[in-house]
């Protein structure tokens, strides 16, 4: 039988109000604390109960600016390796609890990627069929990702970017009666950041500085749930958010039209396409717009091309941390902030997924396959076994 303490963790995604995490994050601390070979501590009845309690981990000085701090909140470390794993718990189970979902029913949502896999996971779990509907130009590791999960995948064509697969999947759950799971509206998107995500932080950070957080937006759930949370409980913290200098949605100012339901009505004015992939579809989210609303956020942050797959590059190099374009972008935007930040500033950024969902993508264009000539010199130094091209 689980202990209580294992219990409260696990039903933590109880998204009606917050629901306080003390006892939950006392075990995941005493876990992370354990001495390797130890073991979990616990045995689990599923792999959902695995979503959250994510590790706040150090940048070293190769990266981080002199005089200044960073840590990255590494969100890979979800079953699914993304931040998306928490949404999809909380839309299902809400789901569930409120009757709108049912044994048999199918579930349809548009995705760039994450969302779609970890909502694949959660179907498979659960015993759902399960639709996907991605724009062409996405990553066909995540279709495939998605298919091995069970997930039947609809590829939209690039034209109608980001509202073009929302239209397509609001259009097939209306025809077939399936569950759709909008999350670019639901409010059990940005309710299970605040309840798990930000309590996470602030008590990693618990009598530990902290000045500014720092993150980018796919549908603004963790910035909406996670700053509101920020906000109420450590007002002193800076929110920065960041978004691609192609595709500067929010900083220009514009409105997207909405659809009655919320969803979009047509493609943002000030939209282009972007390399960083699960962030600023072709229109503000209306949980990003509800959100900001609200005031959460301190400061802004363009990307410029190229700085997102560099800097992802580097943490992998300097850091032995394997993150997505996005986990670039939003680390990128964390040593700016750390650069005109006042000395002694601790920052934290959002590091949303794995870089093994981008092999197909800008991220990995420079990384060989073969042996360069670096390779071949090291293989040819000794005489056995040597994989020589062909003349």
């Amino acid at each position: 039988m689980k202990s209580t303490a294992f219990t409260l963790l696990c039903l933590v995604g109880s998204i009606d109000g917050f629901m306080p995490m003390n006892v939950g994050n006392k075990l995941a601390f005493t876990a992370l604390n354990k001495v390797r070979g130890e073991g979990y501590g616990e045995l689990l009845d599923d792999i959902t109960q695995t979503i959250g309690n994510t590790p706040v981990v150090k940048i070293n000085d190769k990266l981080c600016p002199p005089g200044r701090t960073i840590y990255a909140k590494c969100e890979f470390f979800n079953p699914l390796s993304s931040v998306k794993d928490r949404l999809a718990l909380s839309i299902i189970e809400t789901a569930e609890k409120d009757g709108t979902l049912k044994p048999g029913d199918t579930v349809i949502e548009a995705t760039s990627g994450n969302t779609g896999i970890a909502v694949a996971m959660m179907c498979a779990q659960r015993g759902y069929d399960c639709v996907i509907t991605m724009a062409e130009p996405f990553s066909v590791e995540r279709r495939k990702l998605m298919r091995m999960l069970g997930a039947k995948v609809i590829v939209t064509p690039k034209a109608g970017k980001g509202t073009g697969m929302v239209e397509k999947a609001s259009e097939l759950a209306e025809k077939h009666g399936w569950f759709l799971c909008h999350q670019f509206e639901t409010e059990a998107n940005w309710k299970f950041h605040e309840a798990t995500t930000g309590p996470e932080i602030l008590n990693d950070f618990k009598d530990k500085p902290l000045d500014y957080w720092v993150t980018g937006y796919g549908t603004g759930g963790t910035f909406h749930g996670v700053g509101k949370y920020i906000k109420a409980n450590r007002p002193d913290v800076k929110i920065v958010l960041a978004e691609p200098s192609a595709a500067a949605l929010l900083d220009s100012g514009i409105a997207t039209e909405r659809n009655s339901d919320g969803s979009p009505k047509s493609t943002h004015p000030a939209f282009a396409p972007h390399p960083i992939q699960g962030w600023t579809p072709d229109f503000i989210p209306k949980v990003l717009e509800d959100g900001n609303k609200l005031n959460l956020m301190d400061e802004y942050v363009g990307i410029p091309d190229g700085v997102a797959v560099e800097t992802s590059q580097l943490l992998a190099r300097t850091q032995g941390i394997l993150t997505g374009i996005s986990g670039g972008a939003t680390m990128w935007a964390a040593i700016e902030t750390a650069k005109k930040a006042p000395e002694g500033s601790t920052i934290l950024a959002m590091l949303p997924d794995t870089g093994e969902r981008y092999l197909s993508t800008p991220l990995f264009s420079s990384i060989a396959a073969d042996m360069n000539d670096e390779e071949l010199e090291i293989a040819k130094s000794t005489p056995s076994h040597q994989l020589l091209p062909v003349a």
